[in-house]
């Protein structure tokens, strides 16, 4: 069993980070924020997929005022995005942020830093701070050679203590960059130095498998060793892909369990049904069902039930016809034609009794 690196805790929201909580996923929307219709769609997708705090772009003074209206009509906690410009983060606030996430590399200095600190300190708010590899102080790059898991989190302990001196503590950190091992490297220098919660990500991963194999390994490991609060799964694309990855990562680790796992053979050659077929409408089939369960599809008779023993219901095919079991257990024979209609009924029936 994991064992939870203990932090402070916060709360963004109603969400609470840190401590005991369980560790949230969070997204980014992929939308102009101005859009205030498209935003919210984006929004109210990533809920219905249980994304949990949500993150947007403030670019100009327009962006920050249009968060009071997409608040009116989401569920989840609305982080402002700052980045070169703090009075937008003043703006924010005032419209009802419930976050804010800067970057001490391009936010101008601790006079600037203070007025966003002071306004979220009067407001309750908490602040991310965000360290990107890309972008850190020049006086730091310049100390350490270079953007280095040390400057990162020499970046992240410095704004810490110029928050601390003006009585400000609801902070939660983050230590991105592209690659693997410098940021699982951050992480981990950082959680032995400081007890403040944790935002996990690789920055910039990309898109695809690539994308998702970097964010499971660094974002995997760092939650293997008990460190962690939260994370965002960063990859280019429908930003719905990043809260399934998040939870996929969570359930792999025995973390979190939300919706449905698929159990399916690689296929070999004792197979004799179009199993990644079958696979792909299961897949579709299931993608509303958020209880955790578990279901396994296999292409042989043979060994099907004995290696997916542990799921809670699954098809094995042969030629022709195939078993349904739950449990381990054989219930009934079905038609090759309809397995997956057999399957995901029983999927739906045992989903009502979770």
């Amino acid at each position: 069993m994991i064992q939870r690196r203990q932090t402070r805790q916060i709360s963004v929201g109603s969400v609470k980070i840190g401590g005991d909580a369980p560790i949230s996923v969070q997204s980014m929307t992929k939308t102009d924020t101005r859009d205030v219709r498209r935003t919210v769609q984006e929004i109210r997708r990533l809920e219905e997929a249980g994304c949990e705090v949500v993150r947007v772009a403030v670019v100009d003074e327009e962006t920050a005022l249009t968060i009071a209206e997409i608040k009116k009509r989401v569920q989840i906690p609305l982080i402002a995005d700052i980045h070169f410009h703090y009075r937008l983060a003043l703006r924010a606030m005032e419209s009802g942020a419930d976050g804010i996430r800067l970057n001490p590399g391009n936010i101008g200095g601790r006079d600037r830093l203070k007025a966003i600190v002071v306004n979220a300190k009067d407001c309750s708010i908490p602040i991310r701070i965000g360290v990107n590899a890309g972008s850190l102080e020049k006086d730091l790059l310049k100390r350490f050679g270079g953007a280095t898991a040390e400057a990162m989190v020499s970046s992240a302990l410095r704004t810490i203590e110029w928050m601390e001196d003006l009585g400000f503590q609801q902070i939660k950190v983050s230590l991105k960059a592209s690659d693997v091992q410098r940021t699982v490297e951050a992480y981990r220098l950082f959680s032995r130095t400081a007890d403040y919660p944790l935002h996990l990500g690789i920055t910039e991963a990309g898109k695809g498998s690539d994308a998702i194999v970097k964010s499971s390994i660094g974002i995997g490991l760092l939650l293997s060793e008990g460190i962690g609060d939260t994370l965002r799964v960063s990859l280019t694309g429908d930003p719905v892909e990043e809260v399934r990855v998040g939870y996929e990562i969570l359930r792999a680790l025995r973390i979190r369990q939300r919706g449905v796992e698929i159990i399916s053979c690689p296929i070999c050659g004792r197979c004799e049904v179009d199993l990644t077929r079958l696979v792909e409408k299961v897949e579709k089939g299931v993608q509303g069902i958020s209880k955790p369960m578990t279901v396994a599809i296999m292409g042989c008779v043979v060994n099907g039930p004995g290696e997916a023993k542990e799921a809670d219901i699954g098809i094995a095919g042969g030629k022709g016809v195939g078993v349904l079991f739950k449990k381990g257990k054989v219930v009934r024979k079905v038609r090759e034609k309809d397995f997956a209609s057999a399957l995901l009924k029983e999927v739906q029936e045992m989903a009502k009794t979770i």
